[in-house]
C-alpha cells in the first residue's frame, strides 16, 4: 500500500473539480491531487446541455479552457413568459451590459476541454480512481481508494469533495437539507420550423418550467414534468413527443419537427449544512443542487470552485494555514450570499410559478410586465443571473 502527502486532494474529477484543480495549478507550486472513479473521457453520446453564464465563461477563458471547446452557441436574448397569463420579459445582452448572456455547451464537450487543459498543468489527474474512505483529523485528511488494482491512501491539508455528495456521509458536522418538488426534468435536443437566433426561451407553465435552450442548428431543452408525466413522456415514440411538446409550448417557433436522444431525472433542491468540516470543503453539486430553472446549478458549483481557489492562493505564503479553520470560516462567509441567493432564487421562481393559483398567476405576470418596463431592475436581474449576488 502506497502513502503520499499533498497540499489539496480533490475528490470528483468531473467539470468543477477539474476546474479547481486548474485554477490552483495554474498560479502556485502547490501539489494537487484530482482523483476520478471515471475513466478518461472518451468520445460518448451524452446530450446533457449546459447553460454557462457569461460569468462562468470568463471563469473559464482565465483557466485557457474556453478556447478548446469544440461547440458553442451563444444566448443574445432570453424571452420569459408565464403560460396561459398575461405578461412577459425580455433580457438582452443591451440590458446587462455583456457581449452575451451565457452560452449553451455539451456536457461531454467541456469535460474533454477541461481535461485536454489539465494535461499541460503540474495537477496529478487519476481516473478510474475508487475511493472507499475519507477521514480527517485536526492536522490532514485522508483517502483511501484503489486505482490500477492497487490499493492506495494518501493524506492532504484540504479535501475537497467534487464528486455530487457520494461521500459526504463519511465528514462529520455535514448534513443535507433536501427539499422535494415531486417534478421530473426531461432533456433532449429538438429542431423546430424555426430556425434558433440565439434567443433562449423560459416559459412557466403549473406544471413547471419549460426551456429551450439554442444549441447549434438545434434547441437544448429541458422541460419540468411531474413524475407521472416524465414516464408516460419517455415512453412516447418521437411523432407523439414532439406533438405533445408543441401542444405545451405553443406555437413560437412552429412545429417541432425532431427530437434525439430524451433521458430524465427527478428534481429536488440539497444544501449541504454547513459546506465546510474540519480539513474539508464541498463545491459543486456536493454542496447545493439545484433546480434547473434558469440554469444556476452549474454557474454556482463553478463559481464556488473558482472562489475556493482564490482563498487557497490567498493562503500561499504561509501554506501551512490551507485547511485551518480560519481558512474554510473565511471560504464559507466569501460564499453564504451568493450560495443563499442562488437557493433562495431557483426555490421561489418554482413556488411562485409552478402552480394552479389564478390569483398568484397574475401577480406573476405583472411582476414579469414591471421588470420589462423598468431597465434598471431587468439589469438588476440579469446581472445576478449572470455573475451571481456580487453582479
Amino acid at each position: 500500500m502506497s502513502l503520499e502527502n499533498y497540499d489539496i486532494a480533490i475528490i470528483g474529477g468531473g467539470p468543477v473539480g477539474m476546474a479547481l484543480a486548474l485554477a490552483l495549478s495554474c498560479n502556485s507550486n502547490l501539489s494537487i491531487l484530482l482523483l476520478e472513479a471515471r475513466g478518461l473521457p472518451e468520445k460518448v453520446d451524452d446530450e446533457r446541455p449546459l447553460a454557462l453564464s457569461h460569468g462562468s465563461h470568463l471563469i473559464l477563458q482565465r483557466l485557457g479552457a474556453w478556447e478548446k471547446l469544440s461547440q458553442f452557441t451563444p444566448i443574445n436574448t432570453i424571452h420569459i413568459s408565464n403560460k396561459g397569463y398575461f405578461g412577459r420579459t425580455v433580457l438582452t445582452t443591451e440590458d446587462a451590459g455583456v457581449p452575451a448572456l451565457g452560452y449553451v455547451v455539451n456536457y461531454h464537450d467541456l469535460f474533454r476541454a477541461l481535461y485536454e487543459t489539465s494535461l499541460q498543468s503540474n495537477l496529478h489527474y487519476q481516473t478510474g480512481a475508487a475511493v472507499q474512505r475519507c477521514a480527517t483529523d485536526d492536522q490532514l485528511g485522508h483517502v483511501q481508494y484503489s486505482h490500477a488494482g492497487i490499493e492506495k491512501t494518501i493524506s492532504a491539508k484540504l479535501l475537497v469533495l467534487a464528486d455530487g455528495g457520494q461521500l459526504s456521509s463519511q465528514i462529520k458536522d455535514i448534513t443535507y437539507q433536501t427539499t422535494e418538488y415531486d417534478q421530473w426534468a426531461i432533456v433532449a435536443n429538438v429542431r423546430t420550423e424555426e430556425q434558433q437566433t440565439g434567443v433562449a426561451y423560459e416559459r412557466f407553465t403549473s406544471d413547471g418550467p419549460v426551456a429551450l435552450l439554442p444549441s447549434g442548428d438545434y434547441f437544448a431543452l429541458v422541460w419540468t414534468v411531474s413524475p407521472e408525466a416524465a414516464k408516460e413522456i419517455l415512453a412516447m415514440d418521437e411523432n407523439r413527443f414532439l406533438i405533445r411538446l408543441h401542444e405545451h409550448f405553443g406555437n413560437r417557433l412552429g412545429q417541432f419537427v425532431h427530437t434525439g436522444k430524451r433521458s430524465g431525472f427527478p428534481l429536488a433542491l440539497k444544501y449541504a449544512v454547513p459546506a465546510t468540516s474540519q480539513r474539508t470543503a464541498l463545491v459543486g453539486n456536493a454542496a447545493q443542487t439545484l433546480h434547473p430553472v434558469a440554469g444556476q446549478g452549474f454557474n454556482l458549483g463553478l463559481r464556488d470552485a473558482y472562489e475556493l481557489a482564490q482563498e487557497i492562493l490567498d493562503t500561499t505564503s504561509n501554506s501551512k494555514e490551507i485547511g485551518t479553520p480560519p481558512m474554510l470560516t473565511r471560504y464559507r462567509q466569501r460564499r453564504r450570499t451568493d450560495s443563499q441567493g442562488g437557493r433562495i432564487f431557483t426555490d421561489s421562481l418554482i413556488k411562485l410559478f409552478s402552480n394552479d393559483n389564478t390569483l398568484l398567476k397574475h401577480c406573476c405576470g405583472l411582476g414579469l410586465t414591471i421588470m420589462d418596463n423598468f431597465p434598471p431592475i431587468k439589469r438588476f436581474v440579469a446581472r445576478r443571473m449572470i455573475f451571481g449576488t456580487r453582479g
